[in-house]
């Protein structure tokens, strides 16, 4: 295994097992993913970044066998909403958060906000 692939950043394996399980259309076991990835993983580092993941409620398994197959809960729009909402649960002043939140966003994606929460046009 090269050193580049070893040193993964925060969260980056778990992108790349998220990604292979939204890419297909059924749930997958570790060995399926570790198949999707076509890198030089471990299998056990692939069980253990699902296993984190199910720990965190981003998936869902279901028992195949002896093992487990996984399925994302959300698209990867509603894990970028999840993660956006954890965010701001972390924080202490919310409105403020939310305020500057609303003052940096585009014209456009305003707009589309405001669409969203009814307050029209």
């Amino acid at each position: 295994m090269d050193a580049e692939r070893q040193r993964r950043g925060h969260g980056e394996l778990e992108a790349e097992v998220l990604a292979a399980l939204w890419a297909a259309d059924e749930a997958l076991t570790a060995n399926q993913v570790l198949g999707a990835l076509g890198s030089g993983l471990a299998y056990t580092t692939v069980v253990t970044a699902l296993s984190r993941l199910h720990a965190k409620g981003v998936l869902s398994r279901v028992p195949v066998g002896r093992a487990y197959a996984y399925r994302p809960v959300t698209d990867e729009p509603g894990m970028a909403a999840r993660r956006m909402r954890q965010v701001l649960e972390s924080e202490v002043d919310r409105q403020v958060v939310l305020a500057r939140f609303v003052s940096e966003l585009s014209e456009h994606d305003e707009q589309v906000l405001r669409q969203l929460l009814g307050e029209g046009g």
